[in-house]
């Protein structure tokens, strides 16, 4: 028997995460830009703004 999970428990989705170099953010923009949604839109440029800091902030200092 399979065991069911709620989806009150699992923690919310960051996309800002998966967006680790910047061949994955262009393909992620094309994807959202496709769906002609402004506000998916909007919220696509948080993520990548996002995840740049982080993998700004993830490099080895020079």
């Amino acid at each position: 028997m399979s065991k069911r999970i709620s989806l009150s428990t699992l923690p919310p989705f960051d996309a800002a995460l998966f967006l680790v170099d910047e061949d994955s953010i262009d393909v992620y923009l094309r994807e959202i830009r496709a769906s002609n949604d402004p506000d998916l839109l909007a919220s696509a440029i948080e993520d990548v703004a996002r995840a740049r800091l982080m993998n700004q902030s993830a490099r080895p200092l020079d």
